[in-house]
């Protein structure tokens, strides 16, 4: 409206806003273009309607021409009186009306009513089309994807919907759609600044406006992006896609092209050939998708990245080490092996789940490469958030906040990228502060097939990809069988990604040639569309005879590229042959340089003592119970805790949340970079923890007072994450994979919601060294304890280097301040699980003194009774061996039966690796004790079952290790208070009862 007031100076002020304001908005945006300078011209009319015609600024629905008409009946008074474009828009509007619009005629002819006239009927259907050519470009923009050939069977839709959008022009008789004839479509028609398919032209007519809009949209290229919000990025998008002749390759990158898709063909014939009844997961039916993860890397290697970093499922795995990657050929032939024999430690894993980790100089960027595959077991989609945390970690060591260096692709199949919920997790994470990657390319392998599955029974969405709109994150369909299409939609997302720093994803709508693995007979279940592939041209083939017809080689050419990359491969074989030996670390994707000797070994089998000096203890305790920040307000409930914490560090004694805060900022202090991520972990859950601090009274001012300890002190990061489990498992997983010499933990919400990330826990913390070789040293603090709530929660280096992870339940704070200190200060990496008690956070007996933390003091794996009944062990009638919280209620519960002396506790603080040693060492303290285990949990979900087969190794079998506690149950925890403490007293009258288990046989 301004651009036309602007431009239409009006008799007087007043005149011209009675004007604007019977002019709708929407067509005063929509003509703004029409009223150029420039003039205006006919408009072409090719693209998608966005709606029906009737939501369109008419004459016949009233009132919307009404600025038009205005200024129409002051050019018939004077021509000279509205500006020139006004002036030029109604001359040319009446030399093309067949009887023309009447010439400038004095006022007296003007009826004063200004009656409707056909002249204005004629100005009136001249914007109303130019209108409707701008809404049918636009129709194009939004629903042109829904009739793209992207299948390359040709028999079915790439998406469910299967329908033809009545505002595409896909028959002459649509054009009536927007009230347009067959004789329109040599009109030419002015283009809208929303489109580049005029190119350096301003005018069409509605024939080419047609032609090249069903070029850029309905061909092999399908586009989702109009549902973006942000104009600028779908104006580049539309730039990259509707420019004419944008999409053109010179003779060498054909040729380049032809020799990637060789390689990849010709791989997958090498494997087949060789190993025929071998699983392999092949990549034939998208072999198209080497050359185009080649493409997206090189674009990117020339825009800066220096390491990428790739998560995918096994599909197509192998193909990708050695043609991407560039892993050497023999030491994935000599998997096919089953004589070969594993050298290094673990159990290792099937070779379409193997990683690596490889460096070179990109061939076309000529530039230094990293590129890392990240190793993953068969559940599919569950490395995607591994992968972006190993990313952000990368970015942060590297300093690339912006992500210009490091960035990741994600491969994905079809169905699991519809049907893995870890997916959405993952793209929710794409935008968060302390967990974006700053973008990254997604690659879909659109088999449009699951294992057996249809798609139509397999998402309720029309594409697999629809979860990415939910991050506004671009999608290209391409069809697979189009090289140089899919080619250029690749290098179109590496470059979105690299100047918007944004999600996006490429969808090769593709084929599987054969069944889910090659032993897989996939004609059962799909049989018309295994006919087709049966009768389906590879797109090698397709390819080499296109570029072979135009020239670009010949048919000699295209045989020697063959013939030479099957000698390499039978070179490669042979030289696999005399591989007898497997070492598993070759295929390491994180490689931790000076971390291990050369043979990947501990550099030595000790751990130093994980105390600190007192005055870091007394420097730390004072930070903690401050603001470093000047003029900074804070809660009045915050300051009695910060007073709490500056008493207790004058008191020389810690609670759990003072002793979590020495023992991060003690390896702050040692260039130990920490990050704690999780559900409201900044404060939280049971609102102890106060690490950041809000300022009352200005919005979003923070402060961290553990990044003020020391001037050149490692950083700290903090961040509350989405509500999300599975995914930021995953990812801080990834995240602590980057680098030894950091602390990385993940708190649960409630210690019971690790569940939901179980599988994260079972396939890659729990068994990824043995599988992988993989040390990880991630931190999983897990909230735990019985508190009536319905909460359902649930030799030592030597020892510690043997276990697959570590397991403590921490009874003192100074036990939690060690532990965490020697998860760093050992010589190698296990996951480290904490069960943190809820209700010692406050416990006034859970405290510790510094002498329990200053140097010389280590992690008690065991802690031994040290009251009357260790003075006169022989006296001793009972043992109770506990773990965790329970230990309080049992120190208070003997003390109120008066049997200190009697009853002997102990205390296991580390249950994995079980302390052989020191529970023999106490149990042989009191002979003349009944060996007791108590726990709080219920029978089938503590610790007994694990613990009991351990005693008995200790013990011999000669003495008996009774079980005090709940008895089963399927639920684990109460709801009810006072259930909860019937349940309870009744275990401690049981463990407090000498005459218990007189009698019984174990």
């Amino acid at each position: 409206l301004l651009l036309i007031a602007l431009r239409s100076p009006p008799p007087s002020p007043c005149l011209i806003m009675s004007q604007l304001r019977l002019l709708p908005s929407r067509l005063g945006a929509q003509t703004s273009r029409l009223l150029a300078p420039h003039g205006v011209q006919r408009l072409s009319c090719c693209s998608r309607s966005s709606g029906p015609p009737a939501t369109f600024p008419s004459s016949k629905v009233g009132g919307s021409s009404s600025y038009m008409e205005e200024m129409y009946f002051a050019w018939l008074e004077n021509p000279q009186s509205v500006h020139k474009s006004w002036d030029s828009f109604f001359r040319k509007a009446s030399e093309e009306a067949p009887y023309g619009l009447s010439q400038p005629q004095a006022p007296s002819v003007i009826p004063e009513s200004r009656p409707a006239v056909s002249s204005w009927t004629k100005t009136s259907k001249l914007v109303e089309d130019h209108l409707a050519v701008q809404s049918l470009i636009r129709a194009y923009q939004i629903r042109g994807h829904h009739v793209a050939q992207l299948d390359p069977l040709g028999i079915l839709d790439a998406d469910l919907d299967s329908f033809v959008p009545s505002d595409l022009i896909t028959t002459i008789d649509k054009l009536a759609f927007y009230d347009l004839r067959e004789a329109d479509l040599d009109k030419e028609f002015q283009l809208p600044t929303t489109t580049f398919i005029g190119g350096s032209e301003h005018t069409l007519s509605l024939r080419e406006i047609i032609r090249r809009l069903e070029s850029t949209y309905c061909q092999h290229i399908g586009l989702e992006f109009m549902f973006i919000n942000d104009v600028e990025q779908c104006q580049w998008i539309r730039q990259k896609f509707e420019t004419p002749g944008v999409m053109q390759f010179s003779s060498e990158e054909k040729r380049t092209l032809l020799a990637r898709l060789v390689r990849s063909m010709r791989f997958e014939d090498f494997l087949a050939r060789k190993w025929s009844s071998e699983k392999r997961f092949g990549l034939e039916g998208c072999e198209v998708m080497i050359p185009a993860l080649k493409t997206i890397i090189d674009k990117s290697s020339e825009m800066g990245i220096e390491n990428v970093i790739l998560g995918m499922p096994h599909r197509g795995r192998l193909n990708v080490l050695a043609n991407v990657i560039r892993k050497d050929l023999e030491q994935i032939f000599c998997q096919f092996d089953p004589k070969l024999e594993a050298a290094d430690e673990g159990s290792g894993d099937v070779k379409y789940h193997l990683g690596m980790y490889h460096e070179r100089i990109n061939r076309v960027t000529n530039r230094n490469i990293t590129l890392s595959l990240v190793a993953n077991p068969s559940h599919l989609e569950a490395v995607d958030p591994v992968v972006q945390g190993k990313t952000k970690a990368e970015q942060f060591y590297r300093g690339d906040a912006q992500g210009r260096k490091v960035m990741s692709i994600l491969v994905h199949g079809d169905a699991a990228f519809a049907g893995q919920g870890v997916v959405y997790e993952t793209f929710h994470l794409s935008d968060l502060p302390s967990y974006t990657t700053n973008g990254t390319v997604h690659v879909v392998v659109n088999n449009q097939i699951g294992f057996t599955t249809d798609p139509r029974m397999a998402r309720s969405s029309p594409y697999p990809t629809d979860v990415a709109r939910v991050v506004n994150a671009p999608i290209f369909h391409v069809n697979a069988d189009d090289p140089e299409a899919v080619i250029y939609v690749c290098s179109v997302a590496a470059e979105w990604r690299n100047t918007f720093n944004k999600d996006v994803v490429v969808d090769l709508v593709c084929y599987r040639r054969r069944g889910h693995n090659e032993m897989d007979e996939p004609m059962f279940t799909q049989p018309l569309m295994y006919k087709q592939i049966h009768r389906q041209v590879p797109v090698l083939k397709k390819y080499a005879d296109k570029l072979i017809a135009e020239g670009t080689v010949t048919l000699q050419e295209f045989e020697e590229e063959i013939a030479k990359y099957d000698r390499i491969c039978e070179e490669a074989y042979g030289r696999s042959k005399d591989k007898k030996i497997l070492h598993i670390k070759h295929w390491l994707d994180s490689p931790w340089p000076g971390f291990f000797n050369v043979d990947g070994e501990p550099k030595s089998m000790t751990c130093p003592a994980t105390g600190v000096p007192e005055d870091v203890l007394t420097h730390i305790g004072e930070v903690a119970s401050s603001v470093p920040l000047e003029d900074f307000k804070i809660h009045t409930g915050l300051s009695r805790i910060l007073r709490g914490r500056a008493d207790m560090t004058r008191m020389r004694t810690v609670d759990w949340a003072l002793a979590e805060y020495m023992a991060f900022g003690s390896l702050l202090k040692e260039g130990i970079h920490v990050r704690l991520s999780g559900q409201d972990v900044e404060r939280g859950t049971f609102s102890h923890r106060h690490h950041v601090l809000h300022d009352q009274e200005v919005d979003r001012r923070t402060c961290v007072p553990m990044n003020h300890l020391w001037p050149d002190q490692a950083p700290y990061t903090v961040c509350n994450s989405s509500l999300s489990e599975y995914g930021v498992l995953g990812f801080e997983l990834g995240y602590a994979m980057a680098s030894p010499n950091a602390l990385v933990l993940w708190e649960a919400q409630f210690g019971d919601f690790h569940n939901t990330a179980q599988c994260i826990i079972d396939q890659f913390i729990s068994t990824g060294q043995a599988k992988w070789v993989r040390h990880n040293g991630i931190v999983l603090l897990l909230p735990h304890g019985m508190e009536g709530m319905a909460f359902t929660q649930d030799f030592e280096v030597r020892q510690l280097y043997d276990c697959n992870w570590i397991v403590v339940n921490c009874s003192t704070p100074a036990s939690y301040f060690h532990v965490l200190r020697r998860q760093i200060l050992l010589p190698f990496r296990k996951p480290l699980i904490i069960f943190t008690p809820k209700s010692l956070l406050r416990h006034p007996e859970a405290k510790s003194s510094f002498d329990q933390m200053v140097s010389g003091t280590s992690f008690q794996r065991v802690i031994p009774e040290d009251g009357a009944a260790a003075q006169a062990p022989e006296q001793v009638r009972r043992l109770i061996f506990c773990t965790g919280k329970v230990y309080y209620d049992l120190v208070k519960e003997r003390s109120g039966q008066g049997l200190d002396e009697q009853v002997a506790i102990t205390r296991l603080e580390q249950i994995s690796p079980f302390p052989f040693d020191l529970i023999k060492r106490e149990a042989e303290k009191y002979p003349g004790a009944e060996l007791v285990w108590c726990q709080e949990e219920h029978k089938n979900m503590g610790y007994y079952d694990y613990i009991s087969p351990r005693f008995m190794t200790i013990l011999g079998r000669a003495r008996p290790i009774w079980y005090v506690g709940r008895d089963p149950a399927a639920a684990p925890a109460t709801g009810n208070r006072n259930t909860h403490l019937v349940s309870l007293k009744k275990f401690l009258d049981t463990a407090f009862n000498l005459q218990a288990f007189e009698g019984k046989t174990f």
